[in-house]
């Protein structure tokens, strides 16, 4: 065969397709809430998986999974096939706190793929109708007269509320009893009750009982005044100069998730999270939306971890 022959002959060859990949997400995507249903985290889990999906085309279909501050979740999506179908909402406490919290921890939580950062939340200093203290300074008075009488509740040992109330304490001086329950819900059916007398917790689940006059709040716990909540006034106003203590809220994915799947995620939450109408949704409810790249929430979790492991260790909070 001449070399004609042969180039013709090559061109009859079958050529081999390149393997197709597989269409992500094909079926329901798993967005597991390691906490119960009712607050911040709850919340802004399924605002944020109803969006993404109408954008996928596919159900993200929130998943309580509460237990142990978060750590049971958190360690079911730890443990979870990398394949993009089960994510996690973390906060500040199962992704910055609990690594000091929980010194047992059989997960490494600094392995989780970072996909975006959601929101920052304001925590809302709120108290039962019942007490006496109708400002900060009050509270704090009213706290250092009955020293550990005041009893303050959060979602759960090491929830972000629980990790909040350590910093008022520390910088305030003052000493109060940590109640813990198995999620927000819970927690605030009982201050509203009077069982417990104030708590520390986000706008998203704090601000509906605010409004609705079952609890009074003293004071919010960012540097400036929220606009959907302008008249309550900051704690730092009010005697306790430099005080701040954000809850902040983002998916991760199990340690090896993919890359491409990652960067789909991450994009397709920043592009909702410019949404005005999504945003003024945040914004009622006292969150406001902060987009980042993976890499970037994935820093800002590192320093977070830093900071408020720092916290722990002075205050020697251990919970196992």
């Amino acid at each position: 065969m001449n070399r004609r022959t042969i180039i013709a002959a090559a061109t009859l060859l079958p050529v081999a397709a390149p393997r197709a990949q597989p269409a992500w997400p094909d079926r329901p995507v798993r967005l597991v809430v390691p906490f119960t249903p009712g607050g911040s985290t709850d919340i802004l889990a399924r605002a944020m998986g109803q969006r993404l999906g109408e954008v996928f085309g596919q159900p993200f279909i929130v998943d309580n999974r509460p237990g142990a501050g978060g750590t049971v979740g958190s360690e079911q999506v730890y443990r979870a096939a990398p394949d993009g179908q089960t994510l996690m909402m973390g906060h500040i406490g199962t992704l910055a706190c609990n690594p000091s919290l929980y010194r047992n921890l059989t997960f490494d939580t600094a392995r989780f793929e970072p996909v975006a950062l959601v929101a920052n939340v304001a925590n809302f200093l709120v108290v039962t109708n019942g007490l006496a203290a109708r400002d900060v300074p009050a509270l704090v008075a009213l706290a250092k007269a009955q020293p550990g009488d005041l009893t303050y509740g959060s979602g759960g040992n090491g929830s972000a509320a629980h990790i909040a109330m350590v910093a008022f304490n520390e910088a305030t001086g003052t000493e109060m009893t940590h109640v813990p329950y198995r999620g927000t819900g819970p927690m605030l059916t009982d201050l509203i009750a009077g069982t417990i007398k104030l708590t520390m917790t986000g706008g998203p689940p704090a601000l509906p009982p605010v409004r609705a006059g079952q609890l009074r709040a003293l004071g919010i716990s960012s540097r400036e005044r929220l606009p959907s909540a302008n008249d309550i006034p900051t704690v730092a106003s009010q005697g306790v100069a430099g005080f701040e203590a954000l809850q902040w809220y983002g998916i991760v994915a199990p340690p090896g998730t993919p890359a491409a799947i990652v960067t789909r995620l991450n994009e397709a939450c920043n592009r909702i999270l410019g949404e005005a109408a999504f945003r003024a949704r945040l914004e009622t409810e006292g969150a406001v939306a902060d987009p980042m790249t993976p890499a970037a929430f994935g820093d800002y979790i590192a320093r977070e971890r830093e900071r408020w492991g720092a916290l722990i260790r002075r205050n020697n909070v251990s919970l196992g």
